[in-house]
């Protein structure tokens, strides 16, 4: 199932390539929240629920136009984002030669580096789109496999990984390049891009063999397969749940293959994931 959350945070179900069918009423099988609210995304922690529920209304849902709606990011509210760098071995070696990329830190293994987080503020839908904040850096693209966590777990063995997955998304890492560190320039406001849907865990049988490609104004910029994974998406799971508990929700950007550049106002990314489809996120300047 293909599931997307649109204009005034409307709940959609994919029917085809141009359709959505509205099914919002699903939510209302959403339990109430009080305060302290609960760690982790409401509609991730109870998807089963929230799926039969599309499943029941879908036949008579209204249909809307993919032209028509404005997609924002499938996971409102999840308790982290977390960014796997330097995850493909080419993107490494790109990284070496290209300064401007790392800004003279070396290059090592992601077993070095570990992990960054990104602001949630960061996040946003395909139709949101990115707002550069610093116009006269670089603003790269980095896109990438995008893995939402499904239920809560700690230490979770690569064994028992995909257990824990809800499901799968596009993912944009934007990133301003620099000396500072990758959270501060990766958690600008809309540079963390998850869309267009949450593909449901069991419609992607193999997360580790799946081919993706970005376009900016049509020029093809990265291609890859994300069988290319330093870490493969279990073991991320494994190595990020070593630190941190995992909550429904929680999204893991998988790291991104070589290719990574520029981006200015005005453009226009069109990425493709196989298993998910196709997403456009157009470029724009922040304005305050």
């Amino acid at each position: 199932m293909k599931i997307c959350r649109f204009d005034d945070d409307r709940l959609g179900v994919v029917h085809d390539n141009t359709t959505i069918l509205d099914v919002t009423g699903a939510l209302e099988a959403l339990p109430p929240l009080t305060w302290p609210v609960p760690l982790g995304d409401a509609l991730v922690t109870h998807l089963a629920v929230i799926t039969s529920e599309i499943s029941r209304l879908a036949s008579d849902a209204p249909t809307v136009s993919l032209k028509e709606i404005m997609l924002k990011s499938p996971v409102a509210n999840p308790s982290k984002i977390m960014g796997a760098p330097i995850n493909y071995q080419k993107h490494i070696e790109e990284s070496k030669e290209d300064d401007g990329i790392v800004s003279s830190r070396p290059i090592s293994h992601i077993a070095d580096w570990g992990m960054f987080l990104k602001a949630n503020s960061s996040l946003v839908g395909a139709g949101e789109g990115v707002a550069l904040r610093f116009t006269d850096a670089r603003n790269d693209h980095e896109m990438e496999l995008a893995v939402i966590i499904g239920k809560q777990g700690s230490h979770i063995p690569a064994s028992e990984a995909r257990t824990y997955i809800a499901g799968y998304a596009m993912g944009l890492d934007m990133t301003t390049r620099g000396k500072e560190l990758q959270s501060f320039r990766k958690s600008a406001d809309t540079y963390s891009v998850l869309g267009p849907w949450m593909v449901t865990a069991d419609e992607i049988p193999n997360p580790n063999e799946l081919s993706l490609k970005i376009s900016v104004n049509g020029d093809v910029r990265q291609e890859s397969n994300t069988d290319q994974l330093v870490y493969n998406v279990e073991k991320l799971i494994e190595y990020c749940s070593e630190r941190y508990t995992l909550y429904p929700g929680d999204i893991i950007m998988t790291g991104t293959p070589d290719g990574v550049g520029p981006v200015e106002p005005g453009d226009i990314m069109t990425c493709e994931l196989e298993g998910i489809g196709i997403m456009e996120v157009g470029v724009r300047a922040w304005e305050p």
